[in-house]
């Protein structure tokens, strides 16, 4: 049996540790409050133990990070030297540089190195994808990504860097490419320096255009995904509670007259995808045990993670510097 500690059981921490029991690979929790660390260790009948003691365990295979994110890079890169494989909790690292690191140590040590970007585990995100490569939709034309709600307010991070990373992640991997200029806008509203609402745009060599639009603000919740093609359109709404209508396909064509040339829409019949339900974090702890296992590549790899911080990293400068110049204007 693979064997895996999950390090760090707050708010996100124990869904993780409560899908790695569930799918029979849970053997240890590990919490800076010993208090939630023998909770959770009751709960789930393993054991609550240290940092340093589970990196020393040779029985350990793999350790999963959902600790602060300022601490992501330090800790995975003892987890690998440490000979373990490591799962950590978006964003893989704060700069390129310590991530470009992490792929490194991933490399030399021949460990698995994977990065929690949950919904390219998301059956209906899946059949997107599918679809999109399928030829569904035709030559791609832009993509945009709604991801917002009212609060909460962070202050360790701003919206860009809490809600973007998912919407980024599957940008990239509808386009199958990087983008070669990014640049963003926002707005801190509500705490000085913490943005709470931006909105992030992607030019890609191919011609394609994306956006993505995150914010703290918002008067109700929206999880939108919107792939617009040539010969119709993908709308994956995850916000949506009806499962069997989070996924609508709109085969709406642009076409030209042939009197006066003119561009007009003609509009297909709207159909919602079947897509069997799965858990998209139960999906995603499995995929690492079974990469640790060497049944597959991780989807979100290191590399994946890294191509998602470079975006992050370039709109974040932009985002900086047209908060700073509203502000003086």
């Amino acid at each position: 049996m693979i064997k895996i500690a999950q390090v760090g059981c707050g708010y996100w921490g124990k869904n993780l540790a409560r899908n790695f029991f569930e799918i029979g690979n849970l053997a240890a929790v590990v919490d800076d409050n010993p208090a939630v660390a023998a909770d959770m260790a009751a709960k789930f009948g393993v054991e609550a133990r240290g940092f340093d003691e589970i990196l020393a365990d040779e029985s350990i295979d793999g350790i999963a990070l959902a600790t602060p994110a300022e601490l992501h890079g330090a800790q995975a890169a003892r987890i690998m030297e440490a000979g373990k494989h490591c799962y950590v909790e978006k964003p893989l690292a704060l700069s390129v540089a310590d991530a470009e690191q992490l792929i490194s140590l991933a490399r030399k040590h021949d460990r698995t190195l994977m990065v929690g970007h949950l919904l390219q585990y998301h059956p209906v995100f899946l059949k997107c994808l599918q679809m999109v490569r399928e030829g569904a939709v035709g030559a791609l034309r832009y993509i945009y990504s709604n991801r917002m709600s009212l609060g909460k307010f962070r202050v360790e991070e701003n919206v860009l860097w809490s809600f973007a990373p998912h919407d980024i992640s599957m940008i990239l991997a509808i386009a199958a490419e990087e983008p070669v200029a990014v640049t963003a806008q926002g707005m801190d509203y509500v705490t000085p320096g913490v943005a709470d609402w931006c909105t992030a745009q992607m030019s890609f060599a191919s011609g394609l255009k994306a956006h993505v639009q995150v914010s703290w603000l918002h008067p109700f919740k929206e999880q939108r995904l919107v792939i617009i093609g040539e010969k119709g359109s993908l709308v994956f709404e995850d916000s949506q509670p009806d499962w069997h209508m989070k996924l609508a396909f709109y085969p709406h064509q642009i076409q030209e007259t042939e009197i006066s040339g003119q561009s007009v829409p003609i509009k297909g019949e709207l159909s919602y995808e079947i897509v069997p339900h799965s858990e998209p974090l139960k999906n995603e702890c499995q995929h690492f045990v079974d990469a640790i296992a060497g049944k597959c590549s991780p989807r979100t790899s290191g590399e994946e993670g890294l191509a998602v911080l470079r975006v992050l990293a370039a709109a974040e400068v932009c985002l900086t510097e047209n908060i700073l110049k509203q502000k003086e204007s």
